[in-house]
């Protein structure tokens, strides 16, 4: 079997579910290259982007390179126009090429000899002064000078660009990169490698055959701000003075700040190809990045196969996505609020929050109320002069705030539909008066207005960012959850981390929201989404991968999986805010397991390694064919062993106990590494609801030495859970020291 070649960590989210990443070549053989972001030629509208997936080890030995021989397959397809059709080359991660075709070559490329499959490309979306603070991270003692704030290690992030002259990019103290860094910077629209520096070390683009690529920079230069905010969360260097509007005011630094930062743009605007994502995996790999962050919308495929992001990353990562070789973030809330007070016309107050700051909109008078559709009353007379509460099925957008500020209104309520509490809410930065509310506030709101003949309100902003009050963190509504949509045996997502309303850097020229006639700017802003989580694990694996060079990312999973938390700052069990929820306690399937615990991950006593012939006895328990297998693992050649206990027996950090189908008994296996020094004794402790008894053995793990393993073995019987029942508890490996936990998921079908 084919070695599968040595992987970064690598983090990634998703809005739907969860995520993951891939790897390409800066070499193609046309005369555009794809680090340049240029495309000459302009196929017709029925042409479409392709990526094709090869077992090079099948290539023929006429052709000199994997390049010339994937030229040859598109000109046996066309010749007249091939050589400009071949975007990017495949030849790290995964091995292929992704070209333009019509539909019909693609059917007739998936035939031929040497290609295993044939995508079509397809576009995924994009999905700080306190978040290092509330992660316990201080710079006079623990993990940050510890690991002298991730110093050296390199984070890649696949995004939309990044803004260079940002204060959170100055290497000012950083010494040179390691020599065996292979990253560049690339010379494009207003960029050029000059720009770069001992903390920005590689910046190179990705945008070629993207259709949105000329409304936006044809270089590394970020115009949307995602990719700068996400870069700056993770690595940012300290800037004093940082605020959004006058809120958050503080210090604001990456979780690694040390780290250094390497960009590869394949998203413009919002939008991201996959087969520029897979571009921009491949040359990250390349080139040395030891994180790999990518935040991008889920394609939902059926099977691992399908799904190219996911051929390229059969190894571990840091990330949001459902295979195994990828760890999954899913978002929190920090202890930081922006309240509002909102005061009705029989006396009422509600609380919400908002980034309006402007304290002459403070009024003692009462304003009338107008419920509004917001879609086609905003351009109604009857605005002018009112507050707008939208209704509550609509979310929250900021373009509402323009369009009622257009219509000459005097201020705007939303309501966030699925969040019970407002201290999980995401905050806006709307263009005029406005609060967000939650769905508890907009029923006492609703109530108030329907008994009313005129109902009116006013508002009071104070400015006041609080901090260190509210329960946190929660998982908010926007937050990805599970189940596992391809493989029910892995439980997803693995862990949470702050990703509600972050602050951190933002491009000087780009707009504070996606709202057209938005013309604010600022260098820092306020962002929510499982984006932003991201960035803080890419950050807190850097940390920990400077400390621990030698740990894989099998292992940096599961001690960030093992040590978190799964109380919150009042001691309670961390909180679901989503309506959805039942009973407003996040499961494992919105929390994983638990909340990132950096200085706890630093030492977490024991770990669960996975092999590189573990993975491939996981894709074997799914039933793939040797071909599907390939894919992944060129050279395969066949399976030759079972997983115990199917897909479920991986040597993951949590479990999934299935009793479909009759079972009622089921058996798994794990192995734990310790990576503590001197002798330790360890002793388990189950925690299982009320319809199974779980039986561990041995029940206590002696351990001699660093580096030693030992495996358990645990039963699982069940007793009367009826079809459709979900519960869960955890299996804890514990001494004086150390706890390593693991969460369960039991589930009857």
């Amino acid at each position: 079997m084919a070695s599968m070649p040595s992987s970064p960590l690598r983090c990634l989210s998703l809005l739907l579910l969860l995520a993951h990443t891939s790897s390409v070549s800066a070499t193609v053989p046309t005369p555009s290259s794809p680090s340049s972001g240029h495309h000459e030629h302009k196929p017709p509208q029925h042409y479409n982007t392709y990526i094709v997936h090869t077992d090079h080890l099948t290539k023929p030995s006429h052709f000199a390179t994997l390049g010339h021989w994937y030229t040859s397959m598109v000109a046996s397809l066309s010749p007249a126009t091939y050589s400009s059709r071949v975007l990017y080359v495949y030849d790290t991660a995964m091995h292929g090429f992704a070209a333009e075709l019509t539909d019909d070559e693609a059917r007739r490329l998936s035939s031929t000899t040497g290609v295993a499959g044939v995508h079509k490309d397809r576009v995924v979306h994009l999905h700080t002064t306190r978040s290092p603070g509330f992660l316990g991270l201080d710079k006079d003692f623990g993990i940050w000078p510890d690991t002298d704030f991730g110093d050296g290690v390199i984070i890649g992030f696949i995004d939309s660009g990044i803004w260079p002259e940002s204060a959170s990019f100055d290497d000012a103290g950083l010494g040179p990169v390691r020599p065996s860094w292979k990253g560049r910077c690339v010379d494009g629209d207003r960029f050029n490698a000059s720009m770069c520096n001992n903390k920005l070390v590689g910046a190179r683009f990705y945008t070629a055959g993207t259709s949105l690529a000329r409304d936006d920079f044809l270089s590394p230069r970020d115009k949307a701000g995602h990719g700068t905010h996400v870069a700056s969360t993770a690595a940012g260097a300290e800037v004093h003075g940082a605020s959004f509007l006058g809120f958050a005011r503080g210090a604001a630094r990456g979780v690694a700040p040390k780290a250094r930062v390497a960009m590869y743009k394949a998203c413009v605007l919002h939008a991201c190809s996959s087969a520029g994502i897979v571009a921009a995996i491949d040359a990250a790999v390349k080139d040395g990045v030891d994180i790999l962050s990518l935040s991008v919308g889920g394609l939902h495929d059926p099977d691992f196969y399908r799904d190219p992001m996911s051929i390229a990353l059969p190894r571990e990562a840091t990330l949001s996505n459902v295979a195994p070789w990828i760890t999954t973030v899913g978002a929190a809330t920090v202890d930081r609020l922006f309240p509002v007070s909102v005061t009705l016309g029989d006396g009422q107050v509600l609380t919400g929050q908002s980034l309006y700051a402007h304290a002459t909109t403070n009024r003692a008078e009462m304003i009338p109320l107008l419920p509004s559709n917001c879609s086609n009353d905003l351009m109604s007379d009857r605005i002018t002069g009112k507050i707008v509460m939208c209704a509550r099925d609509l979310g929250v957008y900021p373009s509402y705030g323009v369009a009622v500020h257009k219509a000459g209104g005097s201020g705007l309520i939303s309501i966030s539909p699925l969040d019970r509490r407002m201290d999980g809410l995401m905050v806006q930065a709307f263009t005029l008066p406005a609060v967000t509310i939650s769905a508890r506030e907009a029923d006492t709101l609703e109530a108030y207005i329907s008994s009313v003949p005129n109902p009116v309100a006013s508002f009071r902003f104070t400015g006041r960012t609080v901090t260190g009050e509210n329960r946190s963190p929660m998982v908010p509504s926007f937050s990805s959850r599970g189940p596992n949509h391809i493989v029910r045996d892995i439980l997803k997502p693995d862990v949470i981390a702050p990703g509600a309303n972050i602050l951190a850097t933002w491009p000087d020229e780009s707009p504070l929201t996606q709202s057209k006639g938005d013309a604010r700017r600022s260098s820092f802003n306020v962002v929510s989404g499982t984006s932003m989580a991201c960035p803080h694990v890419a950050g807190v694996a850097a940390l920990l991968k400077h400390k621990h060079r030698d740990w894989t990312p099998a292992m940096v999973r599961s001690a960030l999986m093992t040590t978190a938390a799964t109380l919150d700052s009042h001691g309670r069990p961390i909180a679901d805010n989503s309506r959805t929820s039942s009973g407003g306690v996040a499961t494992p399937m919105a929390a994983g397991a638990g909340h990132v615990r950096p200085q706890l991950a630093l030492d977490p006593g024991l770990v669960y390694d996975v092999a590189e012939q573990d993975y491939v006895d996981f894709l074997c328990a799914l039933s793939y064919t040797a071909a599907q297998i390939r894919m992944f693992v060129p050279g395969f050649g066949g399976c030759t062993r079972a997983l115990p206990g199917g897909a479920a027996g991986l040597n993951y950090p949590s479990f999934v106990v299935d009793f479909s189908n009759g079972t009622e008994v089921r058996v798994l296996k794990r192995t734990v590494t310790k990576v503590s020094e001197g002798p330790e004794t360890y002793t388990a402790r189950v925690v299982a609801p009320d319809q199974v008894t779980v039986t561990v053995t041995p029940r206590t793990l002696q351990f001699d030495k660093k580096n030693e393993k030992k495996s358990y073995k645990v039963v699982f019987r069940s007793k009367n859970g009826a079809a459709g029942l979900a519960r869960f508890g955890h299996i804890v490996w514990e001494n004086d020291v150390h706890q390593v936990r693991s969460p369960v998921e039991f589930r009857w079908m």
